[in-house]
């Protein structure tokens, strides 16, 4: 193993040095549509909305696209389309038949989606997987580290039989089709225990394993990771993880902001850890941070092409549903510091399909994003534009000011005396006084957002702290039916999803139900 690390770590230096031809964002998003279009016109959706015509276009491929296509969201692409693949039928919204579909299992207040899952797209991750481990080389990760084992946290590779597809979590059909020799040397749990279906049966497994792998790299969702190295600790009575695993180097994190987790991490690390987010959901892999302090790089030649649409009113309606004809941009119309929604257009079958995600430029010349939030995980009752992000950073802020350990948190907003307040519940088991965290979050959100210092002076009358037990909220999941490594607390509720947690509140008498 310490000559396959060394041999990997080798290639990704003289790689390095390989002054590789590089095309622009432009042309290699222009490309990538033109492929996408090409094996997607023979197909229903293909022929009902012209894609031949978009293709003999002569001007501008790109705006032919935008005018005959309209954006879609997950509900208009299943019922019109998508259903018809689970029922087995060929050509749908792409060449063939779908063997997979994947469920999703974010943050979403419906049940779970089912997004198709092509060999297309599976070769399409791995070519992103490759590329992400290519950019290793420009990280300081001792060479060690690539011949140790690499944890993955994620779904279950157990797939359940539908009759004419299978089904399961986007991260085990992706670990099922990884590379044999990655699979059999380095890829832990390895597939015996990665095939068992329920989350808790894995950890148990996984800590029980703990002591008979040498772990380099630890890939998932950061609040299960660290529920994972907590327990792993506690088996071994170790005071940090690397008393249990002195090699590992790197944690590969996505799904969610580091940000609110980043002072638990410091007490379970006992080493510096190199950490690296990517992009991923169920709907592909779209991207990773390929340098120190970088944001996260777009792949424009993979197999997804991108729209961005401003996240403005113009655009989106108050509750983030998005509204007719948006304005959308690609790669080289975008500005830095505008947040955008995506819609991806994908070897999958998805065509200008709004995934949710909310996005912000870092560096629109390299390609490089920070995920700011969801369409629908915002808060503006009354003209304070609250992002998750701002709230991510005030938890992190409050955090460390305290010297606690936040694991999770939501927040909701009400009406209160004819005008309006926020109500966060907050999962610590740290001591904590309740009425100092929520002065120091007011005024940390007060600091980040001129919109929300200004409504606090008017119709955001009050905020309200919640503390909780950080148990509450990961069994609120487990009640849900989310319980599991790809499952993520959402950071704004809303509607039935809110309801639904005042009364869990309710019956377990931790606090006053609050009224949606």
């Amino acid at each position: 193993m310490a000559i396959l690390g060394s041999l990997i770590a080798r290639s990704l230096q003289l790689r390095k040095k390989f002054n590789l031809p590089v095309a622009t964002p432009q042309v290699y998003q222009k490309h990538t549509l033109r492929q996408l279009l090409e094996r997607g016109q023979y197909t229903s959706f293909g022929k009902h909305y012209g894609f031949d015509k978009i293709l003999s276009t002569e001007v501008d491929l790109m705006k032919a696209f935008r005018e005959r296509v309209p954006v879609h969201t997950y509900s208009e692409m299943y019922n019109q389309w998508w259903h018809r693949c689970q029922q087995g039928d060929e050509n749908v919204t792409w060449p063939g038949k779908v063997k997979y579909f994947a469920l999703s299992s974010g943050t979403s207040e419906s049940a779970s989606k089912h997004i198709p899952v092509t060999q297309d797209m599976i070769r399409s991750i791995k070519q992103v997987g490759f590329k992400q481990l290519y950019s290793m080389a420009n990280f300081n990760i001792k060479s060690a580290a690539f011949g140790k084992g690499v944890l993955m946290l994620g779904g279950t590779t157990s797939l359940f039989e539908r009759g004419e597809y299978y089904e399961g979590d986007m991260s085990g059909i992706s670990a099922k089709n990884m590379p044999r020799w990655i699979s059999s040397l380095l890829y832990k749990p390895g597939q015996k225990i990665s095939r068992r279906p329920h989350w808790e049966d894995r950890i148990k497994m996984i800590v029980d394993k703990s002591a008979e792998w040498d772990v380099g790299t630890v890939c998932g969702v950061p609040a299960w990771v660290q529920i994972v190295l907590e327990r792993v600790m506690e088996k071994h009575g170790a005071k940090n993880i690397h008393e249990v695993w002195p090699n590992l180097s790197v944690y590969i994190h996505g799904g969610v902001s580091l940000e609110p987790y980043r002072q638990s991490f410091k007490k379970i690390f006992g080493k510096p850890v190199q950490f690296i987010e990517t992009y991923m959901a169920s709907e592909g892999s779209f991207g990773f941070q390929a340098r120190p302090n970088g944001g996260i790089k777009l792949v424009l030649n993979a197999g997804v092409f991108f729209e961005f649409v401003p996240f403005t009113s113009e655009n989106f309606d108050e509750d983030g549903n998005i509204k007719p004809n948006p304005a959308a941009y690609t790669i080289s119309e975008v500005k830095e510091g505008t947040d955008y929604a995506v819609l991806l257009s994908t070897c999958s079958g998805a065509w200008r399909y709004m995934i949710g995600d909310v996005i912000r430029f870092t560096n629109a010349k390299e390609y490089e994003i920070c995920i700011t939030g969801r369409t629908r995980q915002f808060l503006s009752l009354c003209g304070e534009h609250l992002s998750v992000d701002n709230m991510n950073k005030a938890i992190k802020t409050v955090a460390k000011k305290m010297n606690i350990h936040i694991r999770e948190f939501t927040v909701c907003g009400e009406k209160y005396e004819n005008l309006f307040a926020h109500r966060w519940y907050i999962g610590c088991d740290d001591a904590v006084d309740p009425a100092e965290l929520r002065t120091l979050l007011d005024e940390t959100l007060s600091s980040l957002n001129d919109d929300y210092l200004v409504e606090r002076t008017s119709a955001l009358k009050e905020v309200f702290v919640h503390i909780l037990p950080s148990e509450t909220f990961i069994d609120y999941l487990k009640s849900k039916g989310k319980h599991g490594a790809m499952s993520k607390f959402p950071r704004v509720m809303k509607g039935q999803q809110l309801q639904d947690w005042n009364q869990y509140l309710s019956r377990l008498q931790l606090t006053e139900p609050v009224q949606p």
